[in-house]
């Protein structure tokens, strides 16, 4: 397994936002790496893991809901080979939930509760991928904030 050199960069980036507080840095950058990996042309992994990434600092909701969108799109292109190759621990099906909790998230701040609850149903129809771990918890906790605020 090789370190994926835009992926530590997407998690710098994720850090300045998350872990300082940077989100304008941060914008800038993830910004930046969009440019370098060619946009939605790019690598499906660096396209999926980005555009989630770039929808936390967005100011509005349709803008975060069009780049989970570009995740979305980019997931379907992606193998468990990609993920493994650039050493991530997950495989595709353990990165769809948190796509489709953010989905439904968005779309229950544009008031599309229908959708909303779509996405949230397909998100716990693949929570099984998901492992007894930190990532896992935080998925699940997120769904039943979600599952809360949309009953």
């Amino acid at each position: 397994m090789n370190a994926d050199a835009t992926l530590a960069r997407i998690g710098q980036a994720v850090e300045l936002h998350h872990g300082r507080g940077q989100r304008e840095a941060a914008y800038g950058m993830f910004a930046e790496i969009w440019d370098e990996i060619g946009g939605e042309q790019g690598d499906p992994l660096h396209v999926c893991v980005l555009a989630h990434s770039m929808s936390d600092v967005q100011d509005e909701p349709a803008q975060e809901l069009e780049w989970e969108l570009r995740a979305l799109r980019a997931i379907g292109r992606l193998t468990d080979d990609r993920v493994a190759e650039a050493g991530v621990p997950l495989s595709v099906a353990a990165l769809y939930p948190s796509l489709h909790l953010n989905l439904a998230g968005c779309y229950r701040k544009l008031g599309d509760l229908v959708r909303a609850r779509d996405h949230l149903e397909q998100a716990r129809a693949g929570i099984g991928a998901l492992g007894d771990d930190d990532y896992g918890r935080l998925i699940r906790d997120g769904l039943d904030r979600l599952t809360e605020q949309l009953t």
